[in-house]
């Protein structure tokens, strides 16, 4: 597929996935979700890559979705594009290796709700997020519903959904929708880092990493522990005997 929308540099195991739309602010539209399907499908073919970074070209990750294209639509194509996005998103989510989003600027409704379905969030001290769609006459369409309160709690979620207030970054933090922020000129610089130390470790533990607990936290207690038991078990006699006797023999594992 020919990418218009999407940009992706990779080196050192880390592919830097680019959402350029600047003059609409990256602003989600059909042409994004079928761009980032094939892209998702191409990243999870290529072993070289074992960690994807995500962010936005210009002063917006994604400021929403795109207005102009859903303006006219029917509740029937309304409910399609919300079912488009949602299972984009939730094939990114499910993707066998970690996705980092690099929050540069505004995270707005669906952006905010791409940012949720990435597994790490970074932000710049000039990101601003938030879920509009209440000032439109609009609920999310891509899961925040769903996801928001899962991270963030019931009550925080619910606050932002019906206020649609933007936050900045700090209150972000607080509320442990991004893990940490950072001056905007140290955004790509920090990510990138903490990528090429994901992309170090051991590759199947960290990809089992992400699938247990992605799938154990819809799951009840016990479960999600005989999940990790039976996923923590088929790491003996491969990769986990390999890093075992490295730590033993005090050397640098070979993945």
């Amino acid at each position: 597929m020919m990418y218009e929308i999407l940009k992706m540099e990779v080196a050192d195991g880390v592919a830097v996935v680019t959402i350029s739309r600047p003059q609409a602010l990256n602003a989600l539209n059909t042409r994004f979700f079928q761009e980032m399907d094939a892209l998702l499908g191409e990243i999870g073919g290529r072993d070289e890559i074992n960690v994807v970074v995500l962010t936005g070209e210009g002063k917006a990750f994604v400021a929403g979705a795109d207005i102009a294209e859903m303006v006219n639509m029917t509740p029937d194509e309304g409910q399609a594009f919300s079912i488009l996005g949602q299972k984009i998103f939730r094939k990114m989510e499910m993707l066998d290796k970690p996705v980092i989003a690099a929050i540069n600027g505004f995270a707005l409704g669906g952006g905010q709700e791409l940012a949720l379905a990435c597994d790490i969030r970074i932000a710049s001290a000039k990101a601003k997020f938030g879920q509009p769609e209440v000032n439109l006459g609009l609920i999310p369409g891509y899961a925040a519903t769903q996801r928001l309160p899962r991270l963030i709690g019931l009550g925080n979620a619910l606050y932002l959904l019906m206020t649609a207030e933007m936050i900045g970054p700090e209150e972000a933090l607080r509320m442990g929708l991004v893990q940490k922020v950072v001056e905007p000129d140290q955004l790509l610089p920090t990510v990138i880092t903490i990528a090429k130390t994901i992309a170090s470790k051991g590759p199947k533990a960290v990809k089992l990493i992400k699938h247990v607990a992605r799938v154990g936290s819809l799951m009840d207690f016990e479960s999600g522990c005989a999940l990790e038991s039976k996923k923590f078990g088929s790491l003996f006699g491969n990769e986990g005997a390999e890093g075992m006797k490295a730590f033993l023999e005090k050397r640098p594992p070979k993945w």
